[in-house]
Protein backbone atom coordinates (compact mmCIF):
# COMPACT_ATOMS: atom_id res chain seq x y z
CA UNK A 1 0.00 0.00 0.00
CA UNK A 2 1.29 3.31 -0.98
CA UNK A 3 1.39 5.59 1.66
CA UNK A 4 -1.17 8.31 1.82
CA UNK A 5 -1.51 10.79 4.69
CA UNK A 6 -3.56 13.29 3.30
CA UNK A 7 -6.85 11.47 4.31
CA UNK A 8 -6.57 12.12 7.02
CA UNK A 9 -4.20 13.27 9.97
CA UNK A 10 -3.22 11.17 12.91
CA UNK A 11 -2.76 12.59 16.25
CA UNK A 12 1.21 11.12 15.84
CA UNK A 13 1.31 13.43 12.88
CA UNK A 14 0.36 16.35 14.05
CA UNK A 15 2.59 15.86 17.25
CA UNK A 16 5.62 15.34 14.53
CA UNK A 17 4.98 18.08 12.70
CA UNK A 18 4.55 20.53 15.79
CA UNK A 19 8.30 19.31 16.66
CA UNK A 20 9.34 19.79 13.45
CA UNK A 21 8.24 23.32 12.91
CA UNK A 22 9.17 24.19 16.61
CA UNK A 23 12.45 22.91 15.51
CA UNK A 24 12.83 24.71 12.40
CA UNK A 25 11.49 28.00 13.15
CA UNK A 26 12.15 28.48 16.85
CA UNK A 27 8.97 29.38 17.64
CA UNK A 28 5.97 27.04 19.57
CA UNK A 29 6.10 24.20 21.96
CA UNK A 30 8.28 21.14 21.38
CA UNK A 31 6.44 18.08 22.87
CA UNK A 32 8.52 16.66 25.21
CA UNK A 33 10.70 13.93 24.58
CA UNK A 34 8.59 11.21 26.40
CA UNK A 35 5.64 12.70 24.20
CA UNK A 36 7.89 12.40 20.81
CA UNK A 37 9.16 8.64 21.39
CA UNK A 38 5.30 7.64 21.85
CA UNK A 39 4.69 9.60 18.61
CA UNK A 40 7.58 7.90 16.63
CA UNK A 41 5.93 4.45 17.86
CA UNK A 42 2.48 4.63 16.62
CA UNK A 43 3.57 6.25 13.53
CA UNK A 44 5.76 3.02 13.02
CA UNK A 45 3.12 0.83 14.27
CA UNK A 46 0.79 2.14 11.86
CA UNK A 47 2.98 1.80 8.91
CA UNK A 48 3.49 -1.68 9.84
CA UNK A 49 -0.35 -2.65 10.54
CA UNK A 50 -1.43 -0.44 6.72
CA UNK A 51 1.85 -1.87 4.91
CA UNK A 52 2.57 1.42 4.01
CA UNK A 53 5.60 1.69 1.52
CA UNK A 54 7.41 4.87 0.51
CA UNK A 55 9.20 5.56 -3.12
CA UNK A 56 13.61 5.77 -3.09
CA UNK A 57 12.22 9.18 -4.63
CA UNK A 58 10.38 10.69 -1.90
CA UNK A 59 13.82 10.40 0.60
CA UNK A 60 16.25 12.30 -2.09
CA UNK A 61 17.09 15.67 -1.03
CA UNK A 62 18.75 16.88 2.43
CA UNK A 63 17.54 16.52 5.72
CA UNK A 64 18.67 18.35 9.64
CA UNK A 65 18.41 15.05 12.50
CA UNK A 66 15.62 17.11 14.05
CA UNK A 67 15.30 14.00 17.65
CA UNK A 68 17.18 10.72 18.15
CA UNK A 69 17.02 8.13 21.16
CA UNK A 70 19.68 5.83 21.84
CA UNK A 71 19.50 1.87 23.19
CA UNK A 72 20.34 0.10 25.96
CA UNK A 73 20.80 -3.42 26.42
CA UNK A 74 18.80 -5.39 29.31
CA UNK A 75 20.93 -8.11 30.45
CA UNK A 76 17.57 -9.93 32.66
CA UNK A 77 15.14 -9.56 28.91
CA UNK A 78 18.19 -10.20 26.56
CA UNK A 79 17.31 -7.15 24.22
CA UNK A 80 17.29 -3.64 24.02
CA UNK A 81 15.17 -0.54 25.20
CA UNK A 82 14.51 2.74 23.70
CA UNK A 83 16.77 5.60 25.65
CA UNK A 84 14.58 8.63 26.77
CA UNK A 85 15.80 10.56 23.58
CA UNK A 86 16.60 14.12 23.12
CA UNK A 87 16.55 16.84 20.11
CA UNK A 88 19.59 17.67 18.74
CA UNK A 89 21.29 21.05 20.33
CA UNK A 90 21.26 23.32 17.11
CA UNK A 91 25.12 24.21 17.27
CA UNK A 92 25.40 21.18 16.33
CA UNK A 93 23.82 20.95 12.71
CA UNK A 94 23.81 16.78 11.54
CA UNK A 95 22.88 16.44 8.24
CA UNK A 96 21.80 13.22 6.24
CA UNK A 97 21.61 13.59 1.81
CA UNK A 98 19.80 10.97 -0.15
CA UNK A 99 20.88 11.55 -3.97
CA UNK A 100 20.02 8.84 -6.92
CA UNK A 101 22.29 7.21 -9.19
CA UNK A 102 19.37 4.55 -10.14
CA UNK A 103 16.67 5.79 -9.10
CA UNK A 104 14.60 2.68 -10.64
CA UNK A 105 16.59 0.32 -8.82
CA UNK A 106 16.98 2.25 -5.54
CA UNK A 107 20.76 2.89 -5.73
CA UNK A 108 21.94 6.46 -4.71
CA UNK A 109 24.40 7.98 -2.32
CA UNK A 110 24.40 9.00 1.41
CA UNK A 111 26.18 11.97 3.36
CA UNK A 112 26.09 12.15 6.58
CA UNK A 113 27.75 15.42 7.71
CA UNK A 114 28.27 17.19 11.43
CA UNK A 115 29.28 20.53 11.44
CA UNK A 116 30.05 22.40 14.64
CA UNK A 117 31.50 25.52 14.87
CA UNK A 118 34.36 26.10 12.07
CA UNK A 119 34.91 22.24 11.86
CA UNK A 120 32.75 19.43 9.57
CA UNK A 121 33.15 16.05 8.92
CA UNK A 122 31.39 14.40 6.33
CA UNK A 123 31.10 10.69 5.66
CA UNK A 124 29.87 9.41 2.26
CA UNK A 125 29.24 5.85 0.40
CA UNK A 126 26.35 3.73 -1.35
CA UNK A 127 23.04 3.44 -0.48
CA UNK A 128 20.45 0.91 -1.67
CA UNK A 129 16.23 1.22 -1.05
CA UNK A 130 14.34 -2.10 -0.84
CA UNK A 131 10.71 0.20 -1.82
CA UNK A 132 8.75 -3.18 -0.39
CA UNK A 133 10.47 -2.78 3.39
CA UNK A 134 11.12 0.80 3.29
CA UNK A 135 14.32 -0.44 4.10
CA UNK A 136 17.38 1.43 3.06
CA UNK A 137 21.16 0.28 3.03
CA UNK A 138 24.58 1.98 3.13
CA UNK A 139 28.06 1.80 3.70
CA UNK A 140 30.07 4.69 4.39
CA UNK A 141 33.66 4.56 2.24
CA UNK A 142 35.04 8.29 2.06
CA UNK A 143 35.65 10.83 5.26
CA UNK A 144 36.10 14.66 4.43
CA UNK A 145 37.11 16.85 7.30
CA UNK A 146 36.83 20.56 6.50
CA UNK A 147 38.31 23.17 8.98
CA UNK A 148 36.93 27.19 8.05
CA UNK A 149 35.95 25.67 4.91
CA UNK A 150 38.84 24.14 3.66
CA UNK A 151 39.59 20.55 3.04
CA UNK A 152 41.79 19.14 5.71
CA UNK A 153 41.08 15.52 4.78
CA UNK A 154 39.62 13.63 2.20
CA UNK A 155 40.44 9.92 2.00
CA UNK A 156 38.75 6.67 1.65
CA UNK A 157 37.91 4.62 4.68
CA UNK A 158 37.09 1.34 5.83
CA UNK A 159 34.14 1.81 7.37
CA UNK A 160 34.54 -2.16 8.21
CA UNK A 161 32.35 -3.66 5.88
CA UNK A 162 33.03 -3.65 1.54
CA UNK A 163 34.12 -1.85 -1.20
CA UNK A 164 31.65 0.68 -2.97
CA UNK A 165 31.76 -2.03 -6.08
CA UNK A 166 30.80 -4.67 -4.27
CA UNK A 167 28.48 -3.21 -2.21
CA UNK A 168 25.73 -4.11 -4.14
CA UNK A 169 26.19 -7.91 -3.59
CA UNK A 170 26.15 -8.01 0.07
CA UNK A 171 23.10 -9.41 2.44
CA UNK A 172 21.27 -6.44 3.64
CA UNK A 173 21.34 -8.24 6.89
CA UNK A 174 25.73 -7.34 6.94
CA UNK A 175 25.07 -3.71 6.29
CA UNK A 176 24.20 -0.77 8.46
CA UNK A 177 20.38 0.32 7.35
CA UNK A 178 17.56 2.86 8.25
CA UNK A 179 14.21 0.99 8.10
CA UNK A 180 11.63 4.29 7.17
CA UNK A 181 8.15 3.86 8.45
CA UNK A 182 6.93 7.71 7.81
CA UNK A 183 8.18 10.46 5.02
CA UNK A 184 6.94 13.51 4.12
CA UNK A 185 7.37 16.55 2.88
CA UNK A 186 8.45 17.71 5.73
CA UNK A 187 9.74 14.90 8.02
CA UNK A 188 11.05 11.41 7.86
CA UNK A 189 11.42 9.16 10.64
CA UNK A 190 13.24 5.50 10.85
CA UNK A 191 14.41 2.94 13.03
CA UNK A 192 18.10 2.06 12.90
CA UNK A 193 19.60 -1.38 12.46
CA UNK A 194 20.40 -0.89 16.52
CA UNK A 195 16.95 -0.20 17.27
CA UNK A 196 17.17 3.64 18.00
CA UNK A 197 14.84 6.01 16.44
CA UNK A 198 15.42 9.55 14.21
CA UNK A 199 13.21 11.95 13.27
CA UNK A 200 14.70 14.42 10.53
CA UNK A 201 13.13 17.16 9.01
CA UNK A 202 13.69 18.57 5.08
CA UNK A 203 16.58 21.28 4.96
CA UNK A 204 14.93 24.32 3.01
Amino acid sequence: MTADLNTATPDFISTLSQAAAAYREHRGTRPSAEILVNALLQAEKAAKQQRLTYSFESLLGKWRLCFATGTKKVRKRGGIVLGKGLYVPKLAAIYIFFSAIEQNLGKGEIANQVQLGSVLLKLTGPVQYLGKKNLLAFDFNQMIISLFGRVVYNKQIRSGKVQSEDFYNQPIAELPFFAFFLVTEDFIAARGRGGGLALWIRET
